[in-house]
C-alpha cells in the first residue's frame, strides 16, 4: 500500500468521526422520539418564541441581494463543513475550497448591498464582510506558498467568524432568519 493510500486510510480512522457521528445519531434519536422535543418549544413560547416551521415565503419576498446572500452563506456552510471534516490536500479538497472561496466571496460582498439594520448605512456586521474579503485571498495566497498553518487559520477563523458568528447575529430578534424560524 502505497503512502496517499495510507494516509487516506488514515484520514477516515473512526476516532475522526466519531464525534460528528455521534451528535447525528443523538439528534436523529432525539427527533424520532415523540414528546422530547415539546419541552423546549414550551420553554420557547414561555419566552415569546414562537418556534414553526421555516416561513420561506419570507425569503422569497425578500430582496435580490438578501437571497444571493443566504445561499451563498448556506452553499458556504456545507462546504466548509465538509472541507473541515475531509481529508486535506487532495483534488476534492482544492475543487471544494475554490466553491467555499467564491460562496464566501457572494456572501460577503451581496452583504454590502444589505442595509436594513442600520438606517440605511454600514453597521458592525459589515466589518466582517470586509475582513472576509481581505482574508479570502490571503487564505489563498498562503495555500500556494506552502503555508499550510496560514492556510488552516485562516480558513477556519473565516469558517468560525464569517459564518457561524454572523449567522447566530442574523437569528437576532428582529431580523430576517428570526421571523423565518422563530417569529
Amino acid at each position: 500500500m502505497d503512502d496517499q493510500n495510507m494516509s487516506m486510510r488514515r484520514s477516515f480512522s473512526g476516532r475522526r468521526f466519531a464525534v460528528p457521528a455521534l451528535a447525528v445519531v443523538t439528534l436523529g434519536i432525539l427527533a424520532a422520539s415523540p414528546g422530547v422535543l415539546a419541552a423546549p418549544a414550551r420553554l420557547f413560547q414561555r419566552f415569546g418564541f414562537a418556534p414553526h416551521a421555516p416561513d420561506l415565503s419570507l425569503i422569497a419576498a425578500a430582496p435580490l441581494a438578501v437571497q444571493l446572500h443566504i445561499a451563498g452563506a448556506l452553499v458556504a456552510l456545507g462546504i466548509g463543513t465538509a472541507l473541515l471534516v475531509g481529508v486535506k490536500g487532495n483534488g476534492v479538497h482544492k475543487v471544494l475550497g475554490w466553491t467555499w472561496v467564491v460562496a464566501m466571496a457572494l456572501t460577503a460582498i451581496s452583504s454590502l448591498f444589505i442595509r436594513s439594520i442600520n438606517s440605511g448605512d454600514f453597521s458592525f456586521i459589515h466589518l466582517l464582510s470586509g475582513w472576509t474579503l481581505i482574508a479570502l485571498p490571503m487564505g489563498v495566497f498562503a495555500i500556494k506558498r506552502g503555508r499550510v498553518a496560514a492556510h488552516r487559520r485562516t480558513m477556519t477563523g473565516m469558517f468560525v467568524g464569517g459564518l457561524l458568528v454572523a449567522g447566530l447575529l442574523a437569528l437576532f430578534p428582529g431580523r430576517l432568519l428570526w421571523h423565518v424560524f422563530l417569529g
